[in-house]
């Protein structure tokens, strides 16, 4: 196969063009011929005119890319080699929804050959990949899964938003069903990936391997999001504490803050599941996703002591958002936890303004029924630096005091303008 792609006897196809699925098309296409399929019609639109709907890639991520984009599913027949880059989100219970991966396989099944390949990057806890995915396969092209196709598993590492983590500077871990497959997977992805290859033994591992990097992840801010709270009835900074236990040379370097997205947010819940099905209670899992999961209330219950302290009418008070997106200097707003900050205060019945530079109102208002503000005003009671995009960090005391009432009050989510603020009421996690 590996051959195959380099002598064009054979097509890479990528399925799902998001922030995970484009970035791997197009580098793929600079090396070898690559068809981007994505259901949406309008987004496939935005490609092929070299523009990134994710707003991650500038135009000249397309140049001397030799990619076909299209929605349609017959394109797909002329590839062998399927990378399948589509969303893994939880439901409205925190329980893994296969939706798009199962969907995805049922497309590819339909297109599926003898001799092909089909290599999923999607998030999912280990086992998925053979126990749901393959029988879909299976199914769709009444072939049989080693003997006539083969499957493997590399997980996406993309950051949003990162310029020097790249997809390219990261090591890939790549993974097949046999040493056949394992080999030419992790060939093929060498002619892309700088950084190098690490062969998995097994496609579990592989899968394991990656929900465990934001489990962990998840389970460390969570320790130091708990530790704000003890910190903060102790009327002493986090960011400061951290700041002098940083000085050893072993502590580990986190920080408390809002943790949503669709990577840190989600995951932990995929092996939550499979360990509940395995008749384990993940315990410490759940419980840094519970941590975590209630920072967004835990603020906006602070802010409103805060108001009542400062003698202030909770109805009457307004509050500045800045920030909406997930992290910090991307447009991605899903599963953003800003927003359960904005509708708890919203319940205590404060009037909110929310901007943010890289967030479009139309996608926050159809996901959260909210609209963002163009600028703020000028007469706040409460501002709060929610997402440290770049945009923000320039601004001073200065600029702040031009905004707000008398005795108003900052909220510094990050930490990041500790040294700035003065006068004003400060407070941050």
């Amino acid at each position: 196969m590996y051959n195959k792609l380099l002598n064009n006897e054979a097509k890479l196809a990528v399925i799902g063009l998001g922030y995970v699925g484009l970035p791997i098309a197009l580098e793929f296409a600079k090396k070898i011929p690559v068809i981007g399929f994505d259901i949406k019609e309008d987004r496939v639109d935005m490609m092929k005119n070299n523009i990134d709907p994710s707003r991650e890639l500038d135009s000249d991520a397309f140049d001397g890319c030799n990619i076909k984009f299209t929605s349609k599913v017959e394109d797909l027949k002329e590839a062998n080699f399927f990378v399948v880059a589509v969303p893994t989100p939880i439901d409205d219970h925190n329980l893994p929804d296969l939706t798009p991966v199962i969907k995805a396989s049922e497309t590819v099944g339909k297109v599926l050959k003898e001799g092909d390949y089909v290599v999923y990057e999607s998030t999912v806890y280990p086992g998925a990949t053979e126990e749901d995915c393959v029988p879909v396969l299976e199914k769709e092209s009444e072939l049989q899964y080693i003997k006539q196709f083969k499957v493997g598993f590399s997980p996406e590492r993309i950051n949003p938003g990162d310029k020097v983590n790249t997809l390219t500077t990261i090591v890939k871990v790549s993974s097949g069903c046999d040493e056949e497959s394992a080999e030419n997977i992790a060939k093929v992805y060498e002619l892309i990936i700088k950084a190098g290859v690490h062969r998995a033994s097994s496609i579990k591992v592989a899968e394991a391997s990656k929900i465990i990097e934001n489990t962990q992840r998840d389970i460390n801010i969570a320790f130091m999001n708990e530790l704000s709270i003890i910190f903060n009835r102790m009327d002493i900074n986090t960011f400061e504490v951290l700041e002098a236990a940083g000085t050893k040379w072993n502590f580990l370097k986190f920080f408390p803050g809002l943790v949503g997205g669709h990577c840190i947010g989600v995951d932990p819940y995929y092996l939550v599941h499979k360990a509940k099905q395995l008749g384990y209670h993940a315990q410490m899992i759940n419980s840094g996703r519970f941590i975590n999961d209630s920072m967004g209330g835990y603020v906006a219950k602070q802010i409103v002591k805060k108001l009542v302290k400062a003698g202030k009418q909770i109805q009457d008070s307004k509050v500045l958002i800045m920030g909406v997106t997930f992290k910090e200097d991307v447009s991605d707003i899903r599963n953003s936890k800003v927003v359960d900050v904005y509708r708890e205060l919203l319940s205590y019945g404060v009037k909110i303004d929310v901007v943010d530079p890289y967030a479009d109102s139309e996608e926050v208002n159809e996901e959260y029924q909210f609209e963002l503000k163009g600028k703020p005003d000028n007469n706040y009671d409460v501002i709060i630096a929610a997402v440290s995009h770049d945009k923000y960090l320039d601004l001073d005391e200065k600029y702040f005091n031009s905004i707000t009432c008398e005795n108003a009050l900052f909220v510094d989510i990050k930490g990041v303008y500790r040294s700035k603020i003065n006068k004003l009421n400060y407070w941050s996690l």
